[in-house]
C-alpha cells in the first residue's frame, strides 16, 4: 500500500510542474512585447499568425513519433500482461489453486450456441441439385445478397420449422445458415425476403424445370408411372384482388374458406414432384385434366421421354369420355377410377355377383380379400367413340364397411320411429298432420331413407297409428353394389392385377399432399399477392422435391428413415462457437452422441451417389470459384469441430 500511496504522489507532483511550467512559458512570451494584432475584428476573439508569431505551443514538437512510439509501447505491454497473467493463472490451475472452469471462463470472451440439427444434410442436398446456382442464373442481381441464397433459406425454413416471413430472421439467427452463407441475420428481413419472391414469380417454371432435370438426372427417377391428382390449401384473411384465392368445393375441406388448388404430377418411384400448377379454388378437379395432359405431354416430350411409355394414374373424378379421347390422341396411357354415375355403369358394376366375381382374385394369397372381372367401357363425345378396357372391383374390407354402416344407420332410424311411435297422444302429437311432420324431419336427416316405408293412419278407434316396412329388394340391390368400384384404362395389355396394385400405389401424390399440409405447413398463407403466393408454393415445391429426393435415396441404401424422422433425429445436435480474448475461436459440436454422428455418416453415404452423378449438358458443372469433390461432407467447413 505505501509504495502505490507514493507513486501517487509522485504523479501529483509531476502534473504540478507540468502546469507550472505552462504558465511560466505563457508569461514570459507575454512580457517580451509581443506586437500585437491591431484590432480584433471580434471582441473576444484571439488571432494567431504562425508565420509571424511561431507555433502556438512552442514547446510542443510538430512531428508525432513519440505518440506512435508511446502507443506502440502500450499495446506491447497490455499483450505482454495478458500473457503474464495467463502464464500465472495456468501455473495456479497446475497447482490446484484455480479450476480449468475458472481458467476456461477467464480467457473466453464470448459464447455462441447454434442450432445444427439437419441443416447440413439439407443443405447438402439443395447444393447437390444446384438449386442456388440455378436461381441466380435466372435472376442476377447487384445486391449483396443473391436471390438463390434467400431462396435456400426459405426452403430449409419450411424444412425445419415453417414461419411467416417476418419471423425467418430470428430463425436464422439461431442456426449455423449465418457461418455457411456468410450473410449477417439481418439481411433476411420480411421486406428482403417478400422482394425475392416478387423476383422470383416471372420465372417460376423455367426454375423449376430446371431442378427438376438436374433431380431426374443425379437420381435416375423411373417415369413410366406418374400419378396426378389436385388438393386445396385453405388460406385466412380478405383477397379481394386475387384470382387464385376463392370460394370453391373440395373434399376434406369447409366450403364457407376461401382456398386456392393445386394439381400435382408425382413419380411413382420415390413420389418425386415433377410437374405443377396452381389453380383458383373455384375450378373443378376434371377441369384441370385437359390442361394438365397438355403440359404432361409438352414435358415429356422435352425431355426424350416417349409419351407410350409413360402411365398416367388419376382417381376417379379425373375420367369422362371427352379425357378418354383425348389421351388416346396425345398417345398416352392412362389408368383411371371412373365413378359409375349413369344407369349403364350401374349395370356393368352390378353385373356380376358376388360369388362370381369372387373366383378372381386380384391379390395372391389363400384368403384373398380383393377381386375384379375385366369389362369393356364405351365412350361417345361428340360424334367420336373408343372403348377402353375395365375392371371391376371388389373390396370386401369396404364391402364390410358399407354393409355395417348401413345397418346401424337403419336401426337408429328404427329406433327413432319407435320412440316416436310412443309419443303419440302426447301434446302437439295428436293428430296425423302432426305425426307425419316429424317422421319427415327424422326421414329428411337419414342417408337410409330410401329403405324404409313409413306410414302414419288412423284406426277404426280413431288412434294414430306409426307403422313402417323396410324395402328389401331395395336393399339388396344395395348391398350387392357394396365395396366396388370400375377402373379404366387404354393399355389393354395391363392384367387386372397390374391394374389393382398400380390404382392402390396412387396415394403417393397424396402423401406428397399430406407432407405439404402437415410438415411443410402451406396453409395458412399469409401472403395476398398472387405473385407472392405462387412464389411461395414454388419455394414448398422445392422443398417437397428435397423431401422426396432425401427420402428415396436414404431408402436404396438401406436406411430405414423418412425424412421427417431424419429431422427429428438430428435435431438436437448444435453448435458451441466459443471465443476468447485474443480473438481466436473454437467450434464444438454437441451432444457428441456416437449414434448421431454414425447416423450422419451414414446419410452422407447416401449422398455420394447423388454427388457423383452425371450433371446435365447445359448446366455449369461448377460455380466460379468453386471446385467439385467426390464426397459429402455433412459439416461444412465453417463449422467443422
Amino acid at each position: 500500500m505505501s509504495h502505490f500511496a507514493t507513486k501517487e504522489s509522485q504523479i501529483r507532483v509531476a502534473v504540478w510542474v507540468v502546469w507550472f511550467l505552462v504558465i511560466l512559458a505563457a508569461l514570459v512570451q507575454s512580457s517580451t512585447g509581443m506586437p500585437t494584432a491591431p484590432t480584433s475584428p471580434l471582441l473576444g476573439v484571439v488571432v494567431h499568425d504562425a508565420a509571424q508569431s511561431g507555433a502556438l505551443f512552442p514547446w510542443l514538437s510538430t512531428s508525432r513519433w513519440k505518440k506512435w512510439a508511446l502507443h506502440q509501447y502500450r499495446t506491447w505491454r497490455s499483450t505482454y500482461q495478458r500473457a503474464k497473467r495467463t502464464a500465472q493463472m495456468a501455473r495456479l490451475a497446475m497447482q490446484g489453486v484455480l479450476t480449468m472452469a475458472q481458467v476456461v471462463d477467464w480467457l473466453t470472451a464470448s459464447q455462441m450456441r447454434y442450432q445444427l440439427g439437419a441443416l447440413p444434410v439439407l443443405y447438402a442436398v439443395l447444393e447437390t441439385l444446384q438449386v442456388r446456382r440455378i436461381i441466380n442464373r435466372h435472376c442476377p442481381g447487384a445486391c449483396d445478397v443473391d436471390y438463390g441464397a434467400v431462396a435456400i433459406v426459405l426452403v430449409l425454413n419450411r424444412l425445419m420449422l415453417p414461419l411467416p416471413l417476418y419471423q425467418i430472421a430470428d430463425w436464422v439467427g439461431q442456426t449455423v445458415l449465418v457461418s455457411i452463407l456468410g450473410i449477417p441475420t439481418s439481411k433476411f428481413n420480411d421486406d428482403r425476403l417478400g422482394r425475392t419472391l416478387d423476383v422470383l414469380y416471372p420465372h417460376l417454371n423455367a426454375i423449376w424445370g430446371d431442378i427438376v432435370a438436374v433431380a431426374l438426372q443425379k437420381t435416375g427417377v423411373d417415369l413410366s408411372v406418374v400419378f396426378y391428382d389436385v388438393t386445396a390449401f385453405v388460406t385466412h384473411g380478405q383477397h379481394p384482388e386475387s384470382q387464385l384465392v376463392d370460394f370453391g368445393f373440395a373434399h376434406n375441406t369447409p366450403s364457407n374458406k376461401r382456398k386456392l388448388k393445386l394439381a400435382l404430377n408425382a413419380a411413382a418411384d420415390g413420389n418425386i414432384p415433377l410437374l405443377y400448377q396452381t389453380w383458383s379454388g373455384r375450378t373443378a378437379d376434371q377441369a384441370t385434366v385437359e390442361t394438365n395432359l397438355n403440359n404432361l405431354a409438352a414435358w415429356l416430350h422435352k425431355r426424350g421421354k416417349p409419351l407410350h411409355e409413360s402411365l398416367i394414374v388419376g382417381d376417379r373424378a379425373m375420367l369422362n369420355a371427352e379425357l378418354a379421347l383425348l389421351c388416346d390422341k396425345f398417345g398416352l396411357r392412362h389408368l383411371t377410377g371412373l365413378k359409375a354415375t349413369s344407369p349403364q355403369l350401374k349395370a356393368v358394376i352390378g353385373r356380376w355377383s358376388d360369388a362370381q366375381i369372387e373366383c378372381h382374385p386380384l391379390v395372391e394369397g389363400p384368403s384373398p380379400q380383393y377381386w375384379g372381372r375385366t369389362c369393356d367401357i364405351p365412350f361417345v363425345h361428340e360424334d367420336q367413340c373408343t372403348t377402353h378396357k375395365g375392371l371391376v372391383v371388389v373390396a370386401g374390407p369396404l364391402r364390410d364397411q358399407w354393409r355395417q354402416a348401413r345397418k346401424a344407420q337403419l336401426q337408429a332410424l328404427e329406433f327413432s320411429l319407435e320412440q316416436l311411435s310412443r309419443e303419440i297422444g302426447q301434446p302437439r302429437l295428436r293428430s296425423v298432420k302432426a305425426v307425419q311432420r316429424r317422421v319427415n324431419a327424422k326421414m329428411r336427416n337419414s342417408a337410409v331413407k330410401q329403405f324404409l316405408i313409413v306410414t302414419v293412419n288412423t284406426t277404426l278407434t280413431g288412434e294414430v297409428k306409426l307403422s313402417w316396412q323396410c324395402q328389401q329388394a331395395a336393399l339388396t340391390e344395395a348391398e350387392r353394389l357394396d365395396g366396388r368400384y370400375l377402373l379404366v384404362t387404354n393399355d389393354w395389355s395391363l392384367s387386372p392385377q397390374e391394374m389393382f396394385r398400380l390404382y392402390r400405389q396412387k396415394d403417393g401424390v397424396e402423401k406428397c399432399f399430406r407432407l405439404c399440409k402437415n410438415d411443410l405447413h402451406v396453409s395458412p398463407l399469409y401472403l395476398h399477392q398472387d405473385q407472392r403466393i405462387s412464389a411461395m408454393l414454388f419455394l414448398n415445391m422445392v422443398a417437397l422435391l428435397v423431401y422426396t429426393v432425401l427420402q428415396r435415396q436414404m431408402q436404396q441404401q438401406g436406411v430405414q428413415l423418412t425424412t421427417r424422422r431424419l429431422i427429428q433425429r438430428l435435431e438436437p445436435l448444435t453448435i458451441i462457437e466459443t471465443i476468447c480474448w485474443d480473438g481466436s475461436s473454437l467450434r464444438r459440436l454437441t451432444p457428441d452422441d456416437p449414434d448421431l454422428l454414425a447416423l450422419l455418416e451414414q446419410v452422407a453415404g447416401t449422398l455420394d451417389d447423388l454427388l457423383q452423378a452425371a450433371i446435365p449438358a447445359h448446366q455449369p458443372k461448377t460455380l466460379p470459384g468453386t471446385t467439385a469433390s467426390s464426397t459429402v461432407h455433412l459439416l461444412p467447413d465453417p463449422m467443422r469441430c
